[in-house]
């Protein structure tokens, strides 16, 4: 007989993200700032530290995207608005796969407020 552990997978979930852990990021960062408001109202997923993490940062992206990209839109016909949308799908695959998305002074304004 072997002496292997087995691990269910209930109990792999605890030591990483989940997969609707991972889902909710992308969605978050893709559909940026009203997803993550929707996570900050719902009481089982806005204490999971991986998707507490993203989705504030998240949420932060999509603030700045809405101002940032509204004033360059207007003068550069919308495709800073488009440019800044793709690289928040990147980051939303980067968060699917399980990883840590670290955006320049994004994270860290995050983390400093304690949100993450």
């Amino acid at each position: 007989m072997s002496d292997d552990i087995d691990v269910t997978n209930d109990e792999m979930n605890l030591t990483g993200p989940s997969d609707d852990d991972k889902l909710w990021a992308l969605l978050a960062y893709v559909f940026s700032p009203l997803v993550p408001i929707i996570i900050f109202l719902m009481e089982d997923k806005k204490e999971r530290p991986f998707l507490k993490a993203h989705n504030a940062q998240a949420l932060v992206w999509g603030l700045i995207n809405m101002v940032v990209g509204t004033v360059l839109s207007t003068i550069l016909c919308g495709i800073p608005s488009l440019a800044m949308w793709i690289i928040a799908i990147y980051w939303g695959w980067q968060a699917y796969q399980g990883q840590e998305v670290t955006i320049p002074v994004v994270t860290d304004f995050v983390k400093g407020q304690g949100w993450a």
